[in-house]
């Protein structure tokens, strides 16, 4: 089994993953240090413990909002044709993103 070395807020963990997922887990971490760092930055280091729940947070928040919305595209009839696809699918990221400003810009 594969192993890969991330690194978040400044230590490095060491991974196992399987075969040909390396660069996934380490694209993921470059995600959740960028957030952690984001954090940092708000609230000083508050702890490295405190840190990383507060990411896990928004990432739970994140996910429970896209499966509400991809829930709601999913109570809808098919769509009939590429516009329509398209449209929801801008519907849904606008809605990602109103998440994610919501969150960065909330005072933890």
């Amino acid at each position: 089994m594969p192993q890969v070395t991330i690194t978040i807020n400044g230590r490095s963990y060491p991974v196992a993953c399987d075969e040909g997922e390396e660069e996934r887990i380490r694209d993921l971490a470059r995600g959740i240090d960028a957030k952690v760092g984001a954090f940092a930055r708000q609230v000083g280091q508050a702890g490295e413990a405190r840190l990383l729940v507060l990411v896990a947070l928004v990432l739970a928040d994140e996910l429970s909002e896209a499966n509400a919305a991809l829930r709601d595209m999913g109570n809808q009839a098919p769509p009939r044709d590429d516009t329509v696809l398209a449209a929801g699918v801008d519907r849904l990221a606008q809605r990602i993103e109103a998440v994610a400003a919501r969150l960065e810009t909330s005072h933890i």
